[in-house]
Formats: C-alpha cells, structure tokens, sequence
C-alpha cells in the first residue's frame, strides 16, 4: 500500500509519519483486503490542526474522512476514529461487493467545471446567459451498482454523487436529501 502523508504550510515528522502508517494500517487491515492508496494531508486551521484522509480500495471505492483538533496527533486520532467507524459500518457490503466484482471499477473521463455565481442586483439584467467558467477540470464517472453509489458517496461524504449504472448503462445521480434519506436520479 502506498501512503502520502503531507502537510499544508506545516513540517510532519518521521515519528507522526510511523504513526499514520501503522494506525491507518491496523485500521485498513480489519475491513478491507487490498487497499491501494492513502492520502494524509495536515493542516492549520486558525488554533487547531485538521487532518483530511482519503483511502481508494482495490475496488475503486474511496472512503475519506475529515477531523481537527487542538493537537496534531489527536487531529489524526479522531480522523482515524471516523474511519474506523465508516469501515465498519460498510464492512459488510465492502466485501459482499468484492465477492461480486471481479474487476476494479471502470472509470469514464469527463468535464467539471466551476461557474461563477451571480452578485448582481436583482433589478439589473444580466449582459448574457451564458455563465462565467472560472476553471475546468477533468474528473471521472464510475460505473456502479445503485448499492455501491450509494456506498460510495456514504464513504466519500459527499452529498451528490454521478454514476452510470451498471445494470441499465445510464447515467445515475443519488443524492442526500434534505430529510436525510437518499434520493436517486434514473432517467428513462
């Protein structure tokens, strides 16, 4: 497994380095088989330290997780904790989905862009329709079970997440909605 451990205007150590990798290790050990990478980034965020961790699995899921606190070790601790407990959680249908797919998930390349917002006053017309691109990226789109989206965006806490789907080879959207349960988007 590859770990990247790294900090944002902050020196890591070796000895928090050792620390990252055999905490998340023990942790990945127990709930997935073949996790492929790590990424651990630390930062500074006014008094406290954050600690974002993002793990791809060997089966094209990304589970991440985000904590802070007023120590740099405890930040980790914490993030680790989430980790934990949203490995756990899917421990389950992590490995029933590794049973059923043999390949990694394939991947399709697309477009992303940012658009700026609208700060004009309300009684103004806008000079056109069409938005200001502030930046253009390139991203991918994961070809899914309804049940492995869903998995995924829970594990990537995200709110939104764009699949095609396997079983129709449409593209899918499944959402959080505002009363907390999950929406989800086939068109016909």
């Amino acid at each position: 497994m590859r770990y990247q451990i790294s900090g944002k205007q902050i020196d890591i150590g070796e000895a928090l380095q050792t620390h990252v990798k055999s905490e998340l290790g023990s942790i990945l050990d127990k709930y997935a088989q073949r996790p492929t990478d790590a990424n651990v980034i630390f930062s500074k965020s006014a008094h406290e330290y954050v600690c974002e961790t993002n793990v791809h699995l060997s089966t094209g899921l990304t589970a991440s997780a985000r904590a802070h606190a007023t120590e740099i070790y405890a930040a980790f601790d914490a993030c680790g904790e989430k980790m934990d407990k949203q490995l756990r959680r899917y421990k389950r249908r992590l490995k029933d989905h590794h049973k059923d797919r043999t390949d990694p998930v394939e991947l399709f390349g697309a477009s992303s862009y940012i658009l700026a917002s609208e700060h004009d006053e309300v009684d103004s017309e806008p000079e056109t329709l069409q938005p200001v691109i502030v930046a253009e990226m390139e991203t991918n789109i994961p070809s899914l079970s309804v049940g492995e989206a869903v998995m995924q965006m829970e594990l990537g806490n995200t709110p939104v997440l764009m699949f095609k789907n396997e079983g129709n080879k449409s593209v899918n959207v499944v959402y959080r909605r505002d009363d907390g349960n999950i929406g989800w988007i086939d068109p016909k």
